[in-house]
């Protein structure tokens, strides 16, 4: 069987209302590209029907494998998307699709080249907020000075949910991933770098979700500390390949 030229890969989690209309969405996109692609879905522990859901979108999207991890954490489900992906590029997709969809191209050939890991910006010349409230942009661009003094020299926007990985990236990075939630951004991002890879920031479009499910302050803590983290597993060897 040939292998896709692309996976997209959708964590998700209590993702019964969004998905669908998300999963539409890409499904009349592909139609009209020609590249071959194929959309994993990863439910991980959730409590209402996604799992179902997207099972039963299959019938219509025969490119579409659903997979599901029974603990939570977006680390895990997108770990086990990308390991699983068989695409050339592997690029990780909000279930909320707050970046539309058309904006892939930007990530892959002939748009961007000889790039093994595209990472979506809010931040750059070029890119644009929509809808977000001052106070939450501003403490994310106080964690992202975080990230970039601790583990990630400049980086812009290390947690934007919309990232492209090669094949060979992605199978290099992401069997040495060790945590599980929020963090895995910057970690995965983390790793590349350590092995080599280049890691290329890419304008887009994006639209805040009032329904997002990251926790500002609660996550923002934790985040921190795993930062320290990462650091500590660096010089413990444990990204060693």
């Amino acid at each position: 069987m040939t292998k896709p030229f692309l996976s997209i890969i959708i964590p998700a989690y209590n993702e019964a209302e969004r998905l669908p209309p998300t999963l539409a969405s890409i499904d009349a996109f592909l139609a009209g590209q020609d590249y071959s692609a194929e959309v994993l879905v990863v439910e991980n522990g959730s409590s209402d029907d996604t799992l179902s859901i997207a099972r039963a979108y299959q019938a219509r999207m025969p490119y579409l494998r659903v997979f599901s991890e029974s603990a939570r954490g977006k680390g895990l489900a997108v770990r086990r998307g990308m390991l699983e992906a068989q695409g050339a590029y592997r690029f990780l997709c909000d279930a909320d699709l707050s970046m539309p969809i058309e904006q892939v191209n930007r990530f892959l050939p002939p748009a961007l080249k000889n790039v093994e890991v595209a990472i979506g910006s809010r931040e750059l010349p070029g890119s644009q907020r929509h809808g977000e409230p001052a106070y939450r942009h501003l403490v994310g661009r106080v964690f992202n000075a975080m990230v970039r003094w601790l583990v990630l020299p400049a980086i812009q926007d290390s947690q934007c949910g919309f990232k492209c990985f090669t094949a060979e990236a992605a199978d290099a990075v992401f069997p040495l991933q060790t945590m599980g939630g929020m963090s895995f951004d910057a970690e995965v991002l983390f790793i590349a770098r350590r092995e080599g890879y280049r890691v290329q920031e890419v304008a887009i479009d994006w639209y805040f979700d009032p329904d997002s499910r990251v926790r500002l302050v609660q996550d923002s803590l934790r985040m921190a500390f795993d930062l320290i983290a990462i650091r500590k597993n660096a010089r413990q060897g444990r990204y060693d390949a």
